[in-house]
């Protein structure tokens, strides 16, 4: 097992090893403006080693930090992750406390591959093992009952083969609301987040989240405010909820765009609720997995002048989005990797150079 988890003194060592490149603050963190997301990929050994080599790759060109979760290619993911760290800080070429490693729970996931009999699965090792009961799933796939999230940050830190997780985000917790209301989501949440609390007292993990989807994006789903008040009625005023997820990029531009969410009676979009409350904000799909390249505007292109590719524009807009700490991307091949952390180099927008691209 590695021990220790990422720090200040590591992940500041770790950025002026890289100096030249964009880090950001996060907690009391600094992290690679770009992120390595692990979510595409079939559970194979090509995609196993596929991943290592962009896993290692990554790491030696400036970017340490690495967003995953335990469903993710059938945990294939997790263990893609755990394998590289081992053999990189056994060889002395990283610290653990230079890297900041990122995962999620609430979905089911299944381990090594799909089982032939997914009932007979879930029963056994969930049900069965206590961990829940069937009334507790939402959508037949998403459980946030407090003793299955203990267990899942387990099986984790199992598959990752580390002793603390650096953030761990609750995975799109607003699937709960297709079966339950929004009071008794509140409940829920409370107690996951109890969980979570408890999570951090025993160094299972460091600092927690909200990864979503739809969650922050549509205005009938969750309101940060509220999650941010059942993190302070559980934790106090020290609690532990540092950051969410969601998806933004040149198609999806909710988050900076619409005024959905509520703080203190006003209207904000997303990103400014997260900054009022004082959360980063990692952007999930900031290339919306490859589907807007080659048909952004030519406009772009005068905008950001040091990207050469499309991929290298969608990733600057969202560098230069006012409010976001970092963006995920996938990146599986080595080609892909070198493409886009060029962008930690190339200078971005300034908010007035940022909201022109609105004007009009």
């Amino acid at each position: 097992m590695i021990t220790d988890c990422a720090t200040a003194d590591g992940t500041k060592r770790f950025s002026k090893r890289h100096e030249g490149k964009l880090f950001r603050p996060f907690d009391d963190l600094f992290v690679s403006a770009i992120g390595l997301g692990t979510y595409l990929g079939d559970h194979n050994d090509r995609d196993d080693q596929l991943y290592e080599e962009s896993i290692e790759l990554i790491l030696n060109q400036g970017c340490n930090l690495i967003d995953t979760a335990i469903n993710y290619r059938c945990m294939h993911s997790e263990r893609n992750i755990g394998k590289v760290l081992k053999q990189l800080i056994d060889k002395k070429k990283i610290r653990r406390d230079e890297i900041v490693i990122c995962t999620k729970g609430g979905f089911i996931p299944f381990d090594g591959h799909p089982p032939e009999n997914i009932r007979e699965y879930f029963d056994e090792n969930f049900v069965k093992a206590g961990l829940c009961r069937l009334e507790d799933i939402a959508a037949g796939c998403h459980c946030l009952e407090p003793r299955y999230i203990e267990n899942q940050i387990l099986k984790s830190l199992q598959n990752l083969g580390l002793e603390t997780i650096d953030l761990y985000y609750l995975h799109n917790p607003e699937t709960q609301l297709e079966k339950i209301s929004s009071e008794e989501f509140e409940t829920k949440l409370e107690k996951a987040f109890e969980a979570l609390e408890k999570a951090v007292s025993e160094k299972k993990i460091v600092r927690y989240g909200l990864a979503t989807w739809n969650g922050l994006r549509q205005s009938n789903q969750l309101s940060l405010e509220k999650c941010f008040q059942i993190a302070e009625k559980v934790g106090g005023s020290r609690h532990h909820l540092k950051a969410i997820q969601l998806p933004f990029n040149l198609a999806m531009i909710e988050a900076y765009g619409e005024p959905i969410q509520q703080i203190r009676s006003e209207k904000v979009s997303p990103l400014e609720a997260a900054q009022r409350l004082k959360l980063a904000v990692f952007s999930s799909a900031s290339i919306l997995q490859g589907k807007i390249l080659g048909s952004l505007p030519s406009s772009l292109q005068g905008q950001f002048p040091d990207s050469k590719t499309d991929a290298q524009r969608a990733l600057q807009f969202v560098l230069s989005t006012p409010g976001i700490t970092a963006a995920l991307v996938g990146m599986k091949r080595k080609g892909h990797v070198q493409e886009n952390l060029q962008c930690l180099t190339f200078p971005i927008l300034p908010p007035s150079g940022f909201r022109s691209l609105f004007a009009g």
